[in-house]
């Protein structure tokens, strides 16, 4: 007896599950090709986005369709999914707070590639780095500075922040200021250091150079600025190349005294 009603429970559980169990993998098997079909449609679709881009929001996409099946396929079976959404849906925002900055700087990477407001090989300056763009990536921007270091820009803070993009303007200027005695005879120091100015590698010739006054001490000192025009990209190495010329220049001027 005990036998016959274990044999009819497990028969009444395949007649009950096992059409159940064929409608859930005919759902995954149709659900999968259809998953993969409408991925190939949402990648064409974002092909003329940064590869990065697109190849992130395809796979997103798919993931989300497919957990999406997997948890409609558990419901037909008779799992109770109900628990395990709201654990998934738990889940979510746990690691939505976690990962916020990241969840920024991947809002930022779309920013930035959507509007382009620069693009790689401009020269740019943001949250005081500047450098050469090499690559825009998802959660970072990568830039080569001057002095041939790698800088890695978080895009959330970029696409939030003040963005100077230097390169379609032809010429970028380099100002150097000094503190000299408020005595000194500035059109003396420009016939002297403007040639000097002029002479400087990697300085354009116009517009000229130029020495001028921007804050007075009475008495005291005054501040004088030499400012230059250069290419994008060339402005740390002109600034530490003229900081070098005028000191050479002043430390002469000290000596013959």
């Amino acid at each position: 007896m005990q036998v016959n009603t274990y044999v009819e429970r497990l028969t009444s559980l395949v007649v009950l599950y096992l059409p159940r169990l064929a409608a859930a993998i005919l759902l995954l098997v149709v659900g999968w090709w259809v998953i993969s079909w409408l991925s190939r449609l949402v990648a064409e679709a974002t092909a003329r986005l940064d590869v990065s881009l697109s190849s992130f929001l395809t796979s997103m996409f798919s993931i989300l369709l497919k957990v999406l099946l997997l948890i409609s396929a558990a419901g037909m079976v008779g799992f109770q999914t109900t628990s395990f959404v709201a654990i998934l849906g738990a889940a979510g925002l746990a690691v939505g707070l976690a990962l916020q900055g990241t969840l920024a700087n991947f809002a930022g990477g779309v920013l930035i590639l959507v509007f382009k407001p620069f693009t790689v090989g401009d020269v740019i300056e943001s949250q005081g780095k500047s450098g050469t763009v090499v690559a825009i990536q998802i959660f970072n921007t990568i830039l080569l500075s001057s002095q041939g270091d790698t800088v890695i820009l978080p895009n959330g803070a970029t696409s939030n922040g003040v963005i100077v993009n230097k390169a379609h303007p032809m010429q970028a200027a380099v100002e150097v200021q000094l503190e000299l005695d408020s005595t000194t005879d500035l059109d003396a120091l420009r016939q002297r250091a403007v040639p000097l100015m002029q002479r400087t590698s990697r300085v354009l010739p116009t517009p000229l150079p130029q020495v001028s006054i921007v804050s007075l001490k009475p008495g005291a000192t005054m501040t004088a600025a030499f400012r230059v025009h250069t290419t994008p990209g060339q402005e740390d190495a002109v600034r530490n190349e003229l900081l070098e010329e005028l000191q050479q220049l002043f430390a002469k001027e000290e000596a013959s005294k």
